[in-house]
C-alpha cells in the first residue's frame, strides 16, 4: 500500500514540473497530472532499459522521468489538437 502511494506522490511531482517546463496551457486535474508523471516515469524506464542505462527493476532516473513526461505531454496535444 505504500509503494502505491509513493507511486502517486512521485507521479505528481513529475507530471507537475512537466507542466511547469512545457510552454502553454494544459488543462489537467489532479488524476491526469499524476497519470502523466506515471506514464513518464514507466515509459523513461523502459527506455533506459533498452539503452542499457538501467537494469530490470530499477527505477527510472528523476531527470529521465521528467524529460519523458514533457515528451507524452507533447504527443498528447499534437494528438489533441487534430481531434
Amino acid at each position: 500500500m505504500l509503494g502505491l502511494l509513493w507511486t502517486i506522490l512521485v507521479g505528481f511531482v513529475v507530471g507537475v514540473i512537466a507542466k511547469l517546463l512545457h510552454p502553454g496551457k494544459e488543462n489537467m486535474g489532479f488524476i491526469m497530472t499524476v497519470l502523466l508523471g506515471v506514464a513518464g516515469s514507466l515509459a523513461a524506464g523502459y527506455l533506459g532499459q533498452l539503452i542499457g542505462w538501467y537494469k530490470a527493476g530499477e527505477g527510472a532516473g528523476f531527470i529521465a522521468s521528467i524529460l519523458m513526461a514533457i515528451l507524452l505531454l507533447w504527443l498528447f496535444q499534437k494528438f489533441r489538437r487534430r481531434t
